[in-house]
């Protein structure tokens, strides 16, 4: 009996080895906690042109916030005193340092002089008195005697503007992951970010006069209500590559110029008259310009 029961104990235990390898789930007692989502960095490059030229329609408010840019100091750098008076066809330098459209047109070649004086001159004589005589003449002329200079002209180069701008990046300052982003406020999302729809951005609900946060810290570059479609409208620039936008605002607490805090009320909820007057935050998070899903950096719940 001793010998059948081990037996069967043996074969007990090569059945549980053959079942697949599997173990039994750890299950630990208490509260689960889900991990937060990490924000995610996106590798785009970044895909702006060193020049915007100016369309119809084009205001250079419009063209900073498409750039992810500052207004004031695109003005600046392109000589702009009314920013209002922009034309079509112009040529809006977008980054310092790049050539302007003035010194870029084509120039001709200007011709520079370079005096090649024709001596010493060499004649063959026949060796004799004479002969040494006239070829010291030659070399020496009388001081009377004019100098006949040969003028060539080397053109220089040529320089033209090129009929389509071509894109060369600005090179990422890496400062993605240094930023820390929070809600701007709070309230039910009632509408998502999406580029297939042309939705820029996400809109929070809320009630009239509730505060706005600023989602990180940085600069006010732009305060007002010049960009059709945004009723009342913050932007605040990050750093060289984020900058996010806050619209349809009651009121603006923060002024052009001024550096913010991540969490500082910047202003206050109002509504949005394309949108029957609902009231609502819409905001946005562009990196380079070119706007991305806030959801990417913020826990946003679903509509």
């Amino acid at each position: 009996m001793k010998r059948i029961f081990a037996g069967l104990v043996v074969m007990s235990l090569l059945a549980g080895c053959a079942s697949g390898g599997k173990h039994a789930p750890v299950v630990e007692h208490g509260t689960v906690t889900k991990a937060a989502k990490a924000p995610a960095r996106s590798t785009d490059k970044d895909w702006r042109p060193r020049v915007h030229v100016v369309q119809k329609g084009d205001t250079l408010y419009a063209i900073a916030f498409n750039y992810g840019l500052d207004p004031r100091e695109l003005a600046e750098q392109n000589a702009i005193q009314d920013p209002n008076l922009i034309q079509v066809g112009q040529q809006i330098n977008l980054f310092s340092g790049t050539a302007s459209p003035r010194a870029a047109v084509e120039s001709r070649p200007i011709p520079v002089p370079s005096a090649v004086k024709d001596q010493p001159k060499v004649v063959k004589y026949p060796y004799n008195a004479t002969a040494v005589a006239k070829a010291e003449a030659v070399q020496n002329p009388p001081e009377s005697t004019p100098v006949v200079a040969r003028v060539e002209t080397k053109p220089v180069a040529e320089s033209r503007v090129a009929a389509k701008p071509e894109a060369q990046p600005v090179a990422d300052d890496g400062a993605d992951d240094a930023l820390e982003w929070s809600m701007p406020t709070q309230g039910k999302v009632i509408g998502n970010f999406s580029e297939a729809d042309n939705r820029k951005g996400v809109d929070i609900a809320g009630k009239l006069g509730q505060p706005i946060f600023a989602s990180a810290p940085g600069k006010v570059v732009y305060s007002g209500s010049g960009l059709r479609g945004y009723g009342k409208l913050l932007i605040i620039k990050h750093n060289k590559t984020f900058i996010s936008a806050y619209a349809h605002n009651d009121q603006l607490l923060v002024k052009e110029g001024e550096n913010i805090t991540r969490g500082q009320k910047i202003a206050e909820m109002g509504n949005s008259d394309s949108d029957g007057g609902q009231i609502k935050l819409h905001f946005e998070v562009r990196r380079f310009g070119k706007p991305v899903d806030p959801a990417n950096y913020l826990s946003l719940g679903k509509p």
